[in-house]
C-alpha cells in the first residue's frame, strides 16, 4: 500500500541547497503511520500513474540515467501495478523510486501554508517548483476515474493564494496548459523518455 505526499526536499531539480524545494514521492501505509498522528484519517488506498515498459537493450543506459537523476532522495523499490483496464495482466513488479523516512532529503508532513509559500518561491535547475506542483495536479485530473489527490489539489489551491497574496499572478504554467499537454509534459519532466514505452495507467 503506497500513498503520494510531498515530503522530499529536492535540492537539485525543482530549488537549490539554499533554497530547496518540495516533490512528491510514495510512501507505504507502514511507513504513514508511524509519521503521522494516530488521529489522522487516512488518504486514498490508490495511488494513479504511468509504468514504462522499458526494452532490454535500453535497461542499462535508462538505470543509470534514472540513478543519477533520482540520486537526492529517493531509493529503488518494487510494488505490484495494476492497469486501470482490468482485463490486462497486473505488473507484479514494477520498479519506482520512493524516498525513503531514513533518507535525510525526507521532511514528514509538514504545515501546508508554510509549504505553499515555500513552493510559491523556490525554483530549480528544472523550474518552478510551483510549475511542478501544478503540472502534477493536473496529470492526476487527467488520468479520470478519481485519480484526483485531495492533497496535491490542496496545496496546489494554497500555493495558487499564496502568489495572489503577494500580489503576484496566481496562475502559472500548469494554468494554461491542456490536460493532455500538462500529463505529458510532466511525465517529460519527471520521468525519462528514452528507450521506455508506456504501457498501463494504474
Amino acid at each position: 500500500m503506497v500513498y503520494n505526499q510531498p515530503t522530499p526536499s529536492s535540492e537539485d531539480h525543482r530549488g537549490t541547497s539554499h533554497h530547496p524545494g518540495r516533490v512528491v514521492t510514495l510512501i507505504e501505509r507502514s511507513h504513514y503511520d508511524s509519521i503521522v498522528p494516530p488521529s489522522t484519517p487516512p488518504p486514498s488506498y490508490r495511488v494513479w500513474g504511468a509504468a514504462y515498459h522499458i526494452p532490454q537493450e535500453h535497461v542499462k543506459e535508462v538505470q543509470e540515467y534514472l540513478d543519477i537523476r533520482e540520486i537526492n532522495g529517493y531509493s529503488i523499490q518494487y510494488t505490484p501495478f495494476q492497469p486501470a483496464a482490468h482485463e490486462e495482466k497486473p505488473v507484479e513488479k514494477c520498479m519506482v523510486y520512493i524516498g525513503l523516512p531514513s533518507n535525510p532529503q525526507f521532511l514528514g508532513p509538514q504545515d501546508l501554508d508554510r509549504l505553499a509559500a515555500r513552493i510559491w518561491r523556490c525554483k530549480g535547475p528544472s523550474g518552478e517548483n510551483r510549475d511542478y506542483l501544478f503540472m502534477l495536479a493536473e496529470a492526476l485530473k487527467g488520468f479520470g476515474g478519481g485519480a484526483e489527490d485531495e492533497h496535491v489539489e490542496e496545496l496546489a489551491k494554497r500555493t495558487r493564494k499564496t502568489g495572489l497574496d503577494s500580489g503576484e499572478d496566481g496562475a502559472t504554467l500548469g494554468d494554461q496548459l491542456p490536460i493532455e499537454v500538462a500529463i505529458e509534459q510532466f511525465s517529460s519532466a519527471t520521468s525519462d523518455q528514452k528507450g521506455t514505452e508506456e504501457i498501463a495507467k494504474q
